[in-house]
């Protein structure tokens, strides 16, 4: 019986089939680490931004009406946070909303919290 080895037209059709398999693993691990980091960037803006309103409530503030920003840094991010302060119909409540993000960059995480006037 003959033996018949693999001719050089399937040694070039394995390798780019192999070589297609090897771009697309390398793609979806380059979305998954970009993807990680995103993540972790809006984690820490959530951070911040939690932070920012807990502050408002430890100190017992109650903010005028209006808006501010002001740095919140969180881990190796340089962070601003944008508080927007919003009176409601009951005058002894407001309405805070902080925006966190990155100068010159998308807002990475909102938060909605209602401070009240304590007595």
């Amino acid at each position: 019986m003959k033996e018949r080895g693999m001719s050089l037209i399937e040694v070039l059709i394995a390798l780019a089939i192999v070589s297609i398999a090897l771009t697309a693993g390398l793609r979806a691990l380059g979305l998954s680490a970009s993807g990680s980091q995103a993540m972790h960037e809006r984690s820490l803006a959530l951070l911040a931004a939690d932070g920012v309103v807990a502050e408002i409530r430890l100190r017992r503030l109650f903010p005028e009406p209006g808006d501010t920003v002001v740095p919140c840094p969180q881990g190796n991010l340089a962070l601003q946070c944008r508080q927007t302060v919003q009176a409601t119909a009951n005058r002894f409540f407001r309405q805070v909303t902080v925006q966190a993000f990155v100068p010159k960059g998308p807002v990475l995480a909102e938060l909605h919290a209602t401070v009240a006037s304590l007595p």
